[in-house]
């Protein structure tokens, strides 16, 4: 199952939507190389982007939070940490115990899933208040 990154999706802000694009895309390719067989071999570099990415995505987002004063920045900064969390976490799981398709599994749910309802429920809410705030 792919994700598509559809007008539900769109924050309306250019370098958010454009980071959320490449995280969606990584976990698309993720699950291209499953349905091929290839999950295996792809999920370690996969993870290994994620954790990388994640990272300078929500950095980048944070940043903009504190420049328009979002005012659940708190809350939603405490989101992104639990996030960095569980993907570190799966990485060590990964390392302990290879690749296999139960782990494959649990990237879909645990990142994919969880990326696409935190895109949904707050990243719009924080980029709504950046246009209200910056008059866009």
């Amino acid at each position: 199952m792919a994700y598509e990154f559809t007008k539900e999706l769109e924050t309306g802000n250019a370098l958010i939507d454009s980071q959320h694009r490449q995280l969606i895309e990584a976990i698309n390719r993720l699950l291209e190389a499953c349905g091929q067989g290839k999950g295996r071999a792809h999920i370690k570099e996969t993870m290994d982007f994620l954790q990388q990415y994640t990272a300078k995505h929500f950095a980048d987002e944070e940043a903009l939070q504190l420049k328009y004063e979002y005012p659940d920045y708190v809350s939603h900064k405490n989101y992104h940490e639990w996030f960095k969390k569980t993907v570190k976490e799966l990485a060590g799981e990964l390392e302990e115990m290879g690749p296999t398709v139960v782990m494959v599994g649990k990237v879909n749910a645990s990142i994919a899933g969880w990326l696409v309802n935190h895109i949904r429920r707050e990243d719009t809410k924080v980029a709504a208040h950046i246009r209200q705030k910056s008059g866009e």
